[in-house]
């Protein structure tokens, strides 16, 4: 190959490249299914079905998390609600400010033992983190930590 055919090579494949968005369907129907961003409001209205007004703050659940996380990728959070097992439904955790806040939704039963969960959660950037417990007599309990992000966790 000499230096002509390699530099007309790689000026095609340049050409290619910067117009290949416009011609695969398949990039420009990803592009518009970006995921729609969620207010908090609207990721509790559909998950439990209430109005985020309606979530009481209770001593009865705690949420246990760092007050400042470095990584926004793994931020370790638990979650105890300290009421018989019998009395719990579900229990639920939303970052407010994510894209879709709707984190993770965990459905008890006795067979449980305790109400208690611990994981590990993404954050995007510094925001308050809600944990919702259902109860089986219809009251939704909350309780709200603030966690700083030094390094976001979603892109």
């Amino acid at each position: 190959m000499n230096r002509r055919k390699f530099l007309k090579g790689v000026a095609i494949s340049g050409v290619l490249v910067a117009i290949s968005p416009k011609i695969l369907p398949n990039s420009v129907a990803r592009a518009e299914n970006k995921p729609k961003k969620k207010s908090f409001e609207e990721a509790v209205k559909e998950v439990l079905g209430v109005d985020a007004s309606k979530l009481e703050a209770s001593s009865d659940i705690k949420l246990i998390a760092p007050s400042i996380a470095e990584n926004g990728a793994v931020v370790p959070v638990k979650v105890q609600v300290n009421l018989p097992i019998e009395q719990v439904k579900s229990i639920h955790i939303f970052a407010t400010k994510n894209t879709d806040p709707h984190t993770l939704s965990m459905f008890l039963s006795p067979a449980n033992g305790k109400a208690y969960l611990s994981t590990r959660i993404r954050l995007a950037k510094t925001m308050p983190v809600v944990a919702v417990a259902v109860l089986k007599d219809g009251r939704t309990i909350k309780a709200e930590k603030p966690i700083k992000v030094t390094i976001g966790g979603c892109g």
